[in-house]
């Protein structure tokens, strides 16, 4: 076969894609090998590209091999790749999981036979939490699973492992967002006030409880709105604001508009360890600027977590208070927003247009 028809067939094939790309999500699919060194490697490799008329696929080492073929040096396609630490965290999660009272750190290190600090990091890089940020997120489930089915109270505290009373009760309003007492009562002594107003970015719904602010959901349609605030607070008692709370509503509708003002109200943020670090993290990008998601992650100590970040921002509930319509993809293009991609770039243009108006020209 010419050379030019080798390059051919080789540029055709969809296997070159993937090459030229360096995808390792194709590992074991297939392996190529080069006919001017005689080596063959993974797809991810990162030796120098070769020439198309020199490439020959494979799809397995051993059938390279047979072909007369070595393994490369740099990538080592004749050995199994060294297993991630995503076993070994998932094994430290179940430990954690199944154990009556949380294990330390020096108990999961010892299980582990890793030290515990690096236990520690490599436990953080893959979940996004510290293990004992894990253990309290998990026994927080446990809590409410047993608030729900036990006798009292006091059973369901014991239950989910707590020693005593008095450590529940320490952290039990952010846990629940409520008294536990209440919360066992299905939230049904829980009162939230709510509103519904026009601003230029259509429809929106502000509600707050006794801590502060739970809600500011944007819309299209006012009743969307509504049920959505049903859905989140099924059990609780939902009421019409009053004239006090009107004015907490034209705090959050002017900071929509002209947000140089700031938002100075008090919030009742729910939710988990992970997402309250990520909502942390959006809290200290100013107006004007953006972050990616993998930014995020780094910040937060959670490089591998720019998923779990793009799944925290989703699930943030105080629009523009806690603004996650600064985080854009890697390459600065505007990604999911769950109150519209529209209301999103109108967001970040307006916070933009204030940037350059308070920047001083050079004179």
């Amino acid at each position: 076969m010419s050379k030019q028809k080798q390059a051919a067939e080789t540029l055709s094939d969809p296997r070159w894609a993937v090459l030229i790309a360096r995808d390792a999500q194709a590992e074991g699919g297939f392996y190529y090998a080069v006919l001017t060194t005689g080596v063959y490697c993974r797809p991810s490799c990162g030796a120098r590209l070769p020439r198309p008329e020199n490439v020959r696929f494979f799809s397995s080492g051993q059938a390279a091999e047979q072909a007369g073929f070595r393994a490369c040096k740099r990538c080592k396609p004749d050995q199994a790749k060294a297993e991630p630490h995503t076993k070994l965290i998932a094994q430290m999660c179940r430990q954690i999981e199944m154990a009556d009272t949380p294990p330390s750190l020096a108990q999961l290190a010892q299980f582990a036979q890793l030290s515990p600090a690096h236990l520690h990091r490599i436990f953080k890089a893959e979940t996004g939490v510290t293990p004992k940020a894990y253990a309290a997120a998990h026994r927080g489930q446990k809590v409410r699973a047993h608030l729900a089915s036990s006798a009292s109270v006091t059973e369901a505290i014991y239950a989910a492992g707590y020693n005593s009373n008095g450590r529940f009760y320490e952290g039990a309003n952010q846990l629940l967002g409520m008294t536990p007492k209440n919360f066992r009562a299905g939230g049904s002594n829980t009162q939230i006030r709510f509103a519904v107003g026009e601003c230029s970015l259509g429809a929106i719904l502000v509600a707050a409880s006794e801590r502060g602010v739970c809600a500011i959901l944007l819309g299209d349609d006012p009743q969307a709105l509504l049920l959505d605030l049903q859905d989140r607070f099924l059990n609780a008692e939902l009421m019409g604001g009053d004239a006090d709370f009107e004015s907490q509503v034209a705090q959050v509708v002017g900071f929509v508009e002209m947000p140089q003002y700031g938002l100075d109200l008090p919030l009742d943020v729910r939710g988990t360890a992970f997402q309250q670090r990520v909502w942390q993290a959006l809290l200290d990008i100013p107006a004007g600027f953006t972050a990616s998601y993998s930014e995020i992650a780094q910040r937060i100590g959670a490089p591998k977590s720019a998923r779990a970040v793009a799944g925290a921002c989703a699930a943030n509930a105080l629009a523009v208070a806690i603004p996650c319509h600064r985080v854009v993809r890697n390459d600065g293009g505007l990604s999911g927003y769950r109150w519209g991609i529209e209301r999103k770039r109108t967001l970040l243009e307006r916070e933009a247009g204030l940037l350059e108006q308070n920047t001083p020209r050079p004179k």
